[in-house]
């Protein structure tokens, strides 16, 4: 099965979200799965659709906030390697509950780590930790290193396709965010990555999005 990889590097985060948001859109059109590494541009957080911005702005120093359109809690982006997988309708992950889809992403940073002989575990149970905050505590599925959360997730399913929206806190040992990035490409169970690059009109709706919804108070402030 082709599989396309796409580097955007740092991005400001109203286009992270917005491209994550063009790429779900374009799935019928583009109709292959596809992996995004991106970093950003300044220090933000992110935080889930559902979630009370007046409530958010309390539990984070953290500026610009972004509200992301998959759910989760807050995901600071001071210093963690983030990343999306969106598949199309027609792909099995698409048809996976929820639990499922979301533990086999972690599955997934399991075996990358592995590869780079970095020891994690997923949660078999949760532990809360502050309310609102993502990685104060654990849901079942994360991705545990010596008993800590680096990595969580979160998802959106539309009629287009399926968003899953991730952020690793890299451990405190000697890593390079390069070589993660091989690790998650050589871990995937299909293989033959193909690297992709957005075509205009793909672009154009990025920044479409970013200007008048992810860039606008309106929306981030919304509830």
């Amino acid at each position: 099965m082709t599989q396309l990889l796409l580097q955007s590097g740092p991005c400001d985060c109203a286009f992270n979200m917005a491209l994550d948001e063009a790429l779900l859109e374009a799935m019928p059109r583009l109709g292959a799965p596809l992996l995004r590494f991106y970093a950003w541009t300044q220090p933000a957080a992110s935080f889930g659709y559902f979630q009370k911005y007046r409530e958010v702005e309390q539990l984070t120093l953290l500026r610009p906030l972004i509200r992301r359109p998959t759910g989760g809690g807050i995901v600071p982006h001071n210093a963690d390697w983030t990343y999306s997988l969106v598949f199309p309708a027609t792909s099995e992950w698409y048809a996976l509950p929820a639990v499922e889809s979301y533990r086999r992403a972690h599955e997934w940073i399991q075996a990358a780590f592995a590869r780079l002989h970095i020891p994690t575990e997923l949660a078999l149970s949760c532990r809360k930790g502050e309310a609102g905050q993502c990685f104060a505590g654990y849901e079942t599925s994360d991705v545990l290193w010596q008993g800590k959360k680096i990595a969580g997730a979160a998802q959106r399913r539309t009629r287009n396709g399926l968003l899953i929206q991730g952020s690793v806190q890299p451990p405190p040992v000697p890593l390079a965010r390069a070589d993660w990035e091989s690790a998650m490409c050589a871990a995937a169970v299909e293989r033959g990555w193909i690297q992709f690059t957005p075509d205009a009109l793909l672009h154009e709706r990025a920044l479409a999005l970013a200007r008048q919804k992810y860039s606008q108070p309106t929306y981030n402030q919304k509830r």
